[in-house]
C-alpha cells in the first residue's frame, strides 16, 4: 500500500482535476497527499500551489495536504517525490488518438520510468468517476477493471486492483484473454464459433486458477471475469466506459523510456475514459 500520494501540478486544469482525484484517493487510503510542482521559483508557481492546496483542503476536510515546489526537470522531480513506495497521480489531456498521451510527454516518460504505480486522470473527469472519500454522498460504486495477463500474472498488479476495489466497496471486473488469428467464413461472417469457444474457455480456466487465492484474500470483493479474444487494449477501453478505475500492468524493461510501457498500456492511455493505473512489475 502506498505510504503517500503525490500529484504533479503544472497549473493546467487537467493537473488540478488529477490533484482533486488524488485527494479522494488519499482519503480512501488514509495517507497524506503531496502536491508537487517542478520548476524555478516564481510568484505564479507559489500562488498556484497555495491556491490548489487551499481548495483541496476545503473540499476534503481532514486530509493532510502538503505542497512543494522543486527545482529541476519535471520527470525526475516527480519520480523522486513519489519514490518506490508511493503513488504518483498525473493529469492527461483527455481521450482520443494522439491527444491522449502524446509520445515524449511528461506523463509518458514518468510512466515509463516509475518504480511505483502511476495513475493518469483525464481532463474533464466527472465527479462520479473519481475516488469517493468516506462520508461522501452515496452512489452505486462503479467497477474497478483489471486487465489480466493470465499467461504471466503478477501479484502486485492483481493486489493493487483488488485493494482499490475493496476500498471503494466496488466490484472487480477482470478482463482477460489472448490474441488469436481466428479463421473467418468465406462470406465474411463471424469467426469459427467452436474455436472461439475453446479459446475463451482456455483463458477462463487459466484466469480462474490465478484469481482463486485472491478471492480468499479479499472475500468482501465481488470478482467477475470477462474472457475475450483479440486485442486486449480495445476490450479494456470499452470496459473503461463504466469503470471508476482501470488497472493494467507494465513490465519493467531496460529500454529507452518511450518504448517501455507496452502496446496494451499505450492503447488504454490514449483512449480509456476512466482513470488508468499503471502498475510496474518485474
Amino acid at each position: 500500500m502506498p505510504r503517500t500520494i503525490t500529484a504533479g501540478l503544472d497549473g493546467s486544469p487537467r493537473s488540478l482535476t488529477a490533484a482533486d482525484w488524488a485527494a479522494g484517493e488519499a482519503l480512501l487510503r488514509g495517507v497524506p497527499l503531496r502536491l508537487v510542482h517542478a520548476g524555478p521559483r516564481s510568484r505564479r508557481a507559489d500562488d498556484m500551489l497555495r491556491d490548489a492546496r487551499t481548495a483541496i483542503a476545503r473540499r476534503h476536510p481532514g486530509l493532510d495536504v502538503g505542497a512543494d515546489r522543486v527545482d529541476g526537470d519535471p520527470v525526475p522531480v516527480l519520480l523522486g517525490a513519489a519514490g518506490e513506495d508511493g503513488l504518483l497521480v498525473l493529469g492527461s489531456r483527455g481521450t482520443g488518438g494522439a491527444a491522449g498521451f502524446p509520445a515524449g510527454s511528461v506523463a509518458l516518460a514518468a510512466l515509463a520510468g516509475s518504480r511505483s504505480p502511476v495513475v493518469l486522470v483525464r481532463g474533464g473527469l466527472r465527479p462520479e468517476d473519481g475516488s469517493r472519500p468516506p462520508g461522501a454522498a452515496a452512489a452505486p460504486p462503479r467497477d474497478v477493471v483489471l486487465g489480466l495477463d493470465s499467461a504471466a500474472p503478477d501479484d502486485s498488479v492483481i493486489g493493487f486492483a483488488l485493494d482499490a476495489a475493496s476500498r471503494r466497496a466496488a466490484r472487480l471486473r477482470v478482463v482477460h484473454g489472448r490474441r488469436s488469428d481466428l479463421p473467418f467464413h468465406e462470406d465474411g461472417g463471424d469467426p469459427d464459433a467452436e474455436l472461439h469457444a475453446e479459446l475463451t474457455g482456455d483463458t477462463h480456466r487459466a484466469a480462474s486458477a490465478v484469481l482463486a487465492p485472491w478471492r480468499e484474500k479479499f472475500p468482501g470483493v465481488e470478482v467477475t471475469e470477462q474472457a475475450v479474444i483479440g486485442r486486449a487494449g480495445s476490450h479494456l477501453v470499452e470496459a473503461s466506459h463504466d469503470a471508476s478505475l482501470l488497472v493494467v500492468g507494465r513490465r519493467r524493461r531496460r529500454t529507452p523510456l518511450t518504448a517501455a510501457i507496452g502496446p496494451v498500456a499505450q492503447t488504454v492511455l490514449q483512449h480509456a475514459t476512466a482513470p488508468v493505473a499503471v502498475v510496474p512489475h518485474d
